[in-house]
């Protein structure tokens, strides 16, 4: 029988959807953090459950040959970002592409044909989105970084190897900023402190930087001090807000936002579209491969569908109106419904800025609104795009779906789990014809799909 703290030489027989390493101790699965399929680990047991165990490595007695160092970041061991930078970036490829088959046969049962992971040429440095809590430590001293791995523990963070070089500069000179005034940051035990979170957003292609500053109250009194001061160092800063969030939550912004300098938004450019960014709007975090994971839905789209151009296209879950607005011109029209109020006010002006007449956007919950504009429109869809969040399609939609019956449904997927499920859902009335994983975040064990049915 496994017991904690004892200690055991384990072979990795395979790495789980974390990434982490499987071994087996008579008979019982045990999870093994950054060790690596083929190698041989002594570890010592931390937890024990009826089914499986947790543990921890030791020594690496024989280590894999897709074992890489990364002794240049400093936070590597306790924080969880980007969980398999210690494997080659061709062999995280290899696993995430075990990941989403592995989720196809529990769901479906038998085995489906997924292409490759397509990956990232540089996979460093391609977050466009950068959200660091500002907090105190343990000497109750201002501290700013991430989050160790499954606790709220601030690692300070100086270079993350996946955010944006200037976006990680900026959130430096910010917290310095800080400091130097004397105000408060949030203090997660008291709930009191004025600075929560600094989240910056870069259009990469445009270079233009909007500054959000989430706060827990009304007492950040420097707004043309801190503008001053980045705007001189920052000429890239079009815009600086304060979002204010003063509930005990793990959401990092709330529902009010007050511009201090700027419009209040940026605008990137994705493909041949313009596309504008508020501080609540959804905007995928690597472009580089957005532009792959959106041109792959749409040439699913033109693969053995007749004249799409003649045809009517769904877009649920729209956010800013990213791929309708790269469908619009494939089809003769397109919808879009999306639950952020904001994101709808985007998506309209996302529209307009690149000429788009034939698409139209609806703010709503998908389930609710989807029969009304439906019956409303007296619309039959030959195609549906669904880009749903982490929980997958809720079973109203997939219901409607079924009703509805487009010729082919394009599922982008941030979850594979979620997606097999839906899969099979839906499964009585669609053939999975196609399954494309594209490596959206390189080095952390998520992973996003296209599947066309």
């Amino acid at each position: 029988m496994l017991k904690k703290n004892e200690e055991y030489v384990v072979e990795i027989i395979d790495n789980g959807f974390q990434g982490e390493g499987i071994a087996k101790i008579e008979g019982i699965t045990v999870f093994i953090d950054k060790a690596i399929k083929g190698e041989k680990i002594k570890i010592k047991i931390l937890k024990v459950q009826t089914n499986f165990a947790y543990g921890k490595i030791i020594e690496i007695l024989e280590k894999s040959e897709n074992r890489i160092s990364n002794e240049d970041c400093t936070t590597y061991k306790r924080c969880g970002g980007c969980n398999l930078r210690h494997i080659k970036y061709e062999e995280t490829l290899n696993i995430k592409k075990a990941i989403v088959e592995n989720c196809l046969y529990k769901a479906l049962k038998r085995n489906v044909k997924v292409n490759n992971v397509i990956g990232m040429e540089k996979p460093l440095f391609y977050r466009n989105k950068l959200q660091y809590p500002v907090g105190v430590d343990k000497d109750v001293k201002p501290v700013m970084g991430v989050y160790s791995s499954r606790t709220h523990d601030i690692i300070p963070t100086n270079e993350c190897f996946i955010q944006n070089k200037e976006c990680q500069i900026i959130a430096n000179d910010i917290f310095e900023f800080i400091k130097e005034n004397g105000i408060k940051p949030y203090n997660e035990k008291t709930l009191k402190g004025t600075v929560r979170h600094i989240v910056i957003r870069i259009g990469v292609t445009t270079g233009e930087v909007l500054v959000t500053l989430v706060l827990n109250d009304n007492k950040f009194k420097k707004d043309k001090e801190l503008v001053e001061f980045l705007v001189k160092k920052h000429k890239n800063i079009k815009s600086i807000v304060k979002n204010f969030n003063t509930k005990n939550t793990n959401v990092i912004l709330g529902d009010k936002t007050e511009v201090i300098y700027g419009d209040g938004y940026i605008y990137d450019i994705l493909g041949d579209y313009k596309f504008k960014i508020s501080p609540l709007s959804f905007y995928q975090v690597n472009p580089i491969q957005t532009e792959i994971l959106y041109n792959t839905a749409i040439k699913y789209v033109g693969a053995g569908l007749d004249s799409p151009q003649n045809k009517i296209a769904l877009d649920l879950y729209c956010g800013i109106g990213t791929i309708g607005i790269f469908a619009s011109k494939y089809f003769k029209k397109v919808y879009g419904i999306e639950i952020v109020k904001q994101a709808i006010e985007d998506a309209k002006e996302n529209a307009r800025i690149n000429n788009i007449n034939n698409i139209e956007f609806f703010a709503g919950d998908v389930e609710e609104l989807l029969p009304k504009i439906i019956e409303k429109e007296k619309i039959k869809p030959d195609v549906v795009f669904v880009d749903p969040p982490r929980k997958g399609l809720d079973k109203k939609t997939i219901d409607v779906l079924k009703e509805l019956e487009p010729s082919r449904i394009i599922y982008i997927s941030c979850n594979p789990a979620t997606f097999a499920r839906d899969v099979s859902l839906l499964e009585e009335e669609y053939d999975i014809r196609e399954v494309q994983p594209v490596d959206m975040f390189p080095y952390t064990s998520h992973v996003e799909c296209v599947a066309v049915l």
